[in-house]
């Protein structure tokens, strides 16, 4: 992964990109649960922080569901499912949930059914060679043997790719008829009506019978790039690190708040600014 560069400056809005002193404590206190982007959002060089750690559990402890939605696989993200405290972790960008249990074992629980994730499975292989083969110096993710239902191709984790060649593999993927998302360090592709919207939506559903179109704001998102757009548009109370500078000329959508850390910093910070205020709740 890249090390950490200046930013740039982020621009100024009478709605979006907020500090977080501007985000109400009413608001603030009155949250159910929160949803998480995890690369560059909890980690840094592919690792979890220590802060973002303690707060996932803090805000647990507190009470909140957590969930975190990411781009990444399956079987990258399975070491983690019981060693975070977290209800679940919905990989592949919304595709497959990942729920831990009290033995230690792991659930997945799928959108598609097995027979429509063997046949996209093969459709994606297919488009993985084609852009390997037309787009040199492009190559797949090293996380894609644990991938499941989508494709990766790597653009700042260990290789750097410019925004033209990234440009070239969306339009590629897209052509193929496949929906492409460019993360903070992979571009996905996949076929299927799963986003991490609809993951979103399909865990709160699965988990606790709840309607997230119903509550939203009472749910808060944190993220850092262009695939966390959905969710910044759809959630009242969505907060980007400030990391998510990078992504700002790209995004269509930005995040109504901001922290003043980057990444695993700026995520714990924002679960201080939660965990404040349901603090400063008077008792019911």
């Amino acid at each position: 992964m890249p090390p950490s560069l200046p930013q740039p400056p982020l621009p100024s809005s009478p709605h979006h990109l907020l500090p977080l002193t501007r985000w109400e404590a009413a608001a603030r206190g009155a949250l159910v649960g929160v949803f998480t982007d995890i690369d560059d959002t909890l980690t840094h060089d592919g690792a979890i922080t220590p802060d973002a750690l303690q707060a996932l559990g803090e805000l647990k402890a507190a009470g909140l569901s957590v969930v975190a939605i990411t781009g990444r696989p399956v079987g990258w993200s399975l070491p983690f499912v019981n060693s975070w405290p977290v209800d679940a972790i919905v990989a592949e960008n919304g595709a497959v949930a990942l729920l831990p249990s009290a033995d230690g074992r792991v659930e997945k629980r799928y959108q598609q059914d097995e027979p429509t994730r063997v046949a996209n499975f093969a459709r994606m292989q297919a488009v993985l060679e084609r852009i390997e083969r037309e787009l040199p110096g492009v190559g797949r993710a090293t996380d894609s043997p644990g991938r499941e239902t989508d494709i990766a191709i790597d653009h700042s984790e260990f290789v750097q790719l410019s925004d033209a060649t990234i440009a070239r593999v969306v339009a590629l993927m897209r052509g193929e008829g496949m929906h492409a998302t460019v993360s903070s360090i992979h571009i996905n592709g996949w076929y299927g009506d799963n986003d991490k919207l609809e993951g979103a939506r399909w865990i709160a559903r699965e988990l606790w019978g709840r309607t997230l179109d119903d509550e939203m704001d009472r749910w808060a998102y944190v993220g850092d790039s262009t695939n966390d757009q959905l969710m910044f548009r759809s959630f009242a109370h969505s907060i980007g690190v400030a990391n998510v500078a990078r992504f700002v000329p790209q995004l269509e959508h930005l995040p109504r708040y901001v922290t003043q850390g980057e990444r695993g910093t700026g995520f714990a910070e924002a679960a201080r600014a939660i965990l404040s205020a349901r603090a400063a709740r008077p008792e019911r």
